[in-house]
């Protein structure tokens, strides 16, 4: 079988809400057609990756127990297998931070969460921001993602 013959990847996307009051208030923002939509332009691998929405009790422990971090932060990735063709991990969403953070950077919470969702993909798939160099590359990838899906630049000035 050629390149051009194999078959298309198989991706699966998992859906999770902490509870119906974030489930509401995350499909009040993007139904979860568009969230899959904006995975699918992200990742080209098969494979699971769960989106997770959390409130920040959960997002506060889950960041001290991995990353020994005592707050809620807005996204967390956790890759479980990652070879050229598949893709596994959990992305971690904490919701009230998500709106704050949207609030103090003059965005809509969608343009944030779609940012944050594409973020949350890339490192799944490898790419990090701890080095200029990385960085750099990670934040190009995320404008250019965003475009595509009609959203402005997130690294833009207000």
């Amino acid at each position: 079988m050629t390149a051009k013959e194999a078959l298309p990847s198989k991706l699966e996307i998992d859906i999770q809400f902490a509870n119906t009051s974030i489930e509401e208030k995350v499909l009040a923002i993007a139904s979860k057609i568009t969230m899959k939509r904006w995975v699918k332009e992200t990742i080209q691998l098969s494979g699971l990756i769960t989106l997770r929405f959390v409130n920040s009790a959960e997002g506060k422990k889950l960041n001290f127990a991995f990353r020994n971090k005592d707050y809620a932060t807005n996204v967390l990735t956790f890759p479980y297998e990652l070879t050229k063709k598949t893709l596994t991990a959990d992305i971690i969403f904490c919701l009230p931070v998500i709106h704050k953070e949207s609030l103090g950077q003059g965005k809509t919470v969608k343009a944030h969460l779609a940012h944050l969702i594409i973020h949350g993909c890339l490192h799944a798939q490898g790419l990090d921001h701890e080095g200029e160099k990385e960085a750099k590359k990670m934040e190009g990838k995320e404008i250019a993602l965003m475009k595509s899906l009609g959203f402005d630049n997130p690294y833009a000035p207000i």
